[in-house]
């Protein structure tokens, strides 16, 4: 305990016009942050002020970041500053290290008011790459719209920041640790906390984990190789995979949580976890998988770099899920899907008479689902996948998914899938994403477009590609009305649907961290013919058709999804 009272501090500033939160929070280049003066300060200031001044007082908080360079100078502020603001406790990961599925689970356990994280996901870091701040609120799960708007409005007319210059604390201590405040009642406590620990055993509550140690350390071992690119997931994976399930330590690589992920980008796709791709297909692992920086995003490979696309994983998850016990007592109440992620799912859910929701991009629309009781299991086409267990995506979760449906089918990955293809047809899924267009250039492209395509003679519309005729079915700017608490979110993505089960999406993204703005086109088509599942996955005909319809021609920046 301190022995002298710290002094609480009233610092001047001036408001910031550009910390309006995206999907993901708010989201810049970290000089940014570092650099301006008061920027951090005039956040979270604006963060903390937009929660009730009476909810705030002597109220739980948690903290953690991904690692990232500038994460550590950044939790010393937040510290300062929830002393300052009210906060009674502050729960931080050991070294300021916590997975958002981790704080996800934490907020839930001991009933915090929401949790900070510092993330900015797959992005670069270093002092040359992106930082960002993201909220979950009291279930959990990303700030709905209504908080964002309120953090917002905070920070355009911000005027002065509360802080406590004098408070230090050491994030590599564990326990607790007290602070007198000048004119305060009752101490402000910090608690350091093992990063991995809650999580856990939270998952030993989920998974069979006798079953999936067989299917690691038995006569029959799976080899796995598992790369957290050198983000927030190295402790978690070692202690859960390795210690705790039996996995030999070298099947674990890039562990080491790195302020810069060692210079590569944290992002696990087969472009940026070439290093793991190329381990699987050399044949020595029949299961490889990768997360991203704070892990909640992932990726699932087979034997011989055989790719598991996110839309194939989310629809094997749902048709498996009894493999687990969890979901075999609880039982299935619905599945959700972002808009733009492939309709694979649909008809696992059709198949298993369970309910589908579609919703716009963006976790927290599922979050509103799952408190409601629709919602079981959930996904989206960026490699993020969840369930109700808590309120986030949840990149190791999904591995153990994987893990207990291979130990309860005794197939390998490719396997699993064909057998799906099989049973379901097999969706073919892309995306390629123009980063860095002028603002205005992606207004008025979206605005033609949807002029374009909201015609009414487009739905007779009939696009000839090679021996293919593809028909308009249905066109619009997809709105979804939630059916919880009936609120409208409008213009979420222009969609054009075919006859065939076609799909050809345009959306702007809120999740970059550079200037300019992202657009995102999807493309997804359908096959039901066994015969047709080998093909390369290429959707030649709708790229020509999106070149028809729209002004970007951008077939070099095609992605595979």
């Amino acid at each position: 305990m301190e022995t002298n009272p710290i002094p609480i501090l009233t610092i001047q500033t001036t408001p910031f016009d550009d910390q309006r939160p995206g999907t993901n929070g708010l989201r810049k280049k970290t000089a940014v942050f570092e650099s301006k003066k008061n920027y951090l300060q005039n956040y979270i200031q604006s963060l903390l002020s937009s929660i009730d001044l009476r909810d705030r007082q002597g109220c739980t908080m948690v903290v953690g970041s991904d690692g990232r360079y500038f994460s550590r100078a950044a939790t010393e502020v937040i510290v300062q500053m929830a002393a300052a603001n009210g906060i009674g406790r502050l729960v931080i990961g050991h070294n300021g290290i916590l997975s958002t599925p981790a704080v996800s689970c934490i907020i839930r356990k001991i009933k915090a008011i929401g949790g900070i994280i510092l993330t900015a996901s797959h992005n670069p870091g270093g002092p040359g790459g992106d930082f960002g701040i993201k909220f979950n609120v009291a279930n959990g799960g990303p700030s709905p719209d209504t908080v964002m708007e309120r953090i917002h409005q905070v920070s355009r007319t911000l005027e002065e920041y509360a802080i406590c210059l004098d408070l230090h604390i050491d994030l590599s201590r564990l326990g607790r640790h007290d602070f007198d405040l000048e004119n305060k009642f009752k101490p402000f406590r910090v608690e350091i906390v093992d990063s991995v620990e809650i999580y856990l055993n939270m998952l030993r509550g989920i998974f069979d984990f006798g079953a999936i140690k067989s299917l690691l350390t038995g006569p029959k071992q799976l080899k796995i190789r598992i790369d957290a690119m050198n983000g927030v997931m190295g402790p978690y994976v070692r202690r859960i995979l390795c210690d705790e399930l039996g996995a030999p330590a070298n099947s674990a690589v890039n562990c080491v949580p790195l302020e810069d992920f060692g210079g590569q980008h944290p992002n696990p796709n087969p472009a940026f976890a070439a290093s793991l791709v190329d381990s699987m297909k050399g044949g020595e692992f029949g299961f490889g998988a990768a997360f991203d920086a704070d892990g909640d995003r992932y990726m699932i490979m087979g034997e011989n770099g055989f790719f598991v696309s996110p839309s194939d994983s989310l629809a094997v998850m749902a048709a498996n899920l009894s493999c687990i016990p969890y979901f075999s007592q609880r039982g299935i109440r619905g599945f959700a899907r972002s808009m733009p992620t492939s309709t694979a799912i649909d008809r696992v859910a059709k198949a298993m008479k369970v309910a589908l929701y579609e919703t716009p991009t963006g976790w927290r629309f599922f979050g509103s689902l799952m408190d409601s009781g629709r919602c079981s299991f959930c996904g989206e086409e960026s490699f993020g996948t969840g369930s109700d267990h808590i309120r986030d995506k949840d990149g190791l979760w999904s591995v153990l998914v994987w893990l207990s449906i291979m130990a309860v089918r005794k197939q390998g990955v490719e396997e699993i899938v064909r057998d799906h293809w099989a049973k379901m047809g097999r969706n073919y899924f892309c995306r390629f994403d123009y980063e860095g267009v002028d603002g205005k250039a992606a207004y008025y492209l979206m605005r033609d477009l949807e002029a374009v395509i909201t015609d009414k003679a487009f739905t007779t519309q009939k696009f000839s590609v090679g021996n293919n005729i593809y028909s308009v079915e249905k066109a619009d700017n997809f709105e979804y009305i939630d059916p919880v608490d009936g609120s409208v979110s409008r213009k979420q993505g222009l969609r054009i649907m075919f006859t065939d089960s076609s799909r050809i999406i345009f959306r702007l993204s809120g999740s970059g961290a550079g200037t300019g703005a992202t657009v995102r086109i999807y493309a997804e088509s359908y096959e039901r013919d066994p015969e047709r599942h080998n093909r390369e996955t290429q959707i030649a005909d709708l790229i020509k058709i999106v070149d028809r319809v729209s002004v970007v021609h951008l077939r070099d920046r095609w992605r595979y999804h």
